[in-house]
């Protein structure tokens, strides 16, 4: 039950205070979940959910700038995805491309494409490279649109750009297998020469991560959230802020 407006008002400042001073994750990951458990609530389509989902990016990406927070990845697409009905895939596939190009024609954030773009229709591939190359002078917050992306194919998609920027160098598989570490791996992720996520957030109460950032998450803190995604509210991420600023972080020591 959501406060009246006035009290949620005052609510949502005093999380934000609180949150002064302290300390913030610099790389969040999101899982856009529950657009069309939100929809079916409604009795409105799930193409009605993705759409509205994807209204609610730019909304939650203004919430994430001003508090220094330097990267966000959002799941867009998995590769399980790929396989819903055709009517559904292709209503979604639309919606993805019309929300990435709306993000790159604000010229606000810097974006990176990452996933199997080449399981996606040609036409799609070719748009969403478009709207990151647009957007590669910008500076601040930079924006990841996971879309076709599975953890267990980065790190494969890993593996193979190792293996073949090794090529030339003469070394036999063998030597290879032998000198290959985490660093080479880490390398060749498709988050490269970012840091790796803090805090990830799931919506729509689901408690599980499905692969997402896989090989990056070995010391990040999740929160799981019950609101669907196109319901979460600057309150709800406010919330997801004050619990990670309240954990002890031992990154294993």
């Amino acid at each position: 039950m959501r406060l009246p407006s006035p009290l949620y008002s005052l609510y949502e400042r005093r999380l934000a205070a609180s949150l002064a001073g302290a300390a913030l994750p610099r790389h969040v990951g999101v899982m856009l979940d529950g657009n069309r458990r939100w929809a079916r609530s409604f009795g409105e389509t799930a193409a009605t959910g993705h759409r509205r989902g994807a209204d609610k990016i730019t909304e939650f990406l203004g919430w994430a700038e001003p508090l220094g927070i330097e990267v966000v990845t959002l799941w867009m697409l998995s590769t399980d995805n790929l396989s819903r009905s055709p009517e559904e895939l292709s209503n979604l596939l639309d919606i993805i491309e019309d929300a990435v190009r709306d993000l790159a024609d604000s010229g606000r954030w810097r974006l990176r494409v990452i996933g199997r773009l080449d399981l996606l229709p040609a036409r799609l591939s070719d748009a969403l490279r478009a709207a990151a190359d647009k957007t590669e002078g910008v500076e601040g917050l930079q924006v990841n649109v996971a879309i076709g992306y599975g953890g267990r194919h980065e790190i494969a998609d890993a593996v193979r750009s190792y293996l073949a920027s090794q090529a030339d160098s003469g070394a036999t598989l063998a030597e290879l297998a032998e000198r290959i570490d985490v660093e080479h791996i880490a390398e060749h992720l498709y988050t490269r020469g970012q840091p790796d996520p803090e805090l990830v957030i799931r919506t729509s109460g689901e408690q599980r991560l499905g692969g997402f950032l896989m090989w990056q998450s070995q010391h990040t803190e999740f929160y799981f959230c019950e609101a669907y995604w196109p319901a979460f509210r600057r309150v709800d991420f406010l919330r997801a802020l004050r619990d990670y600023s309240q954990r002890e972080r031992r990154l294993g020591k």
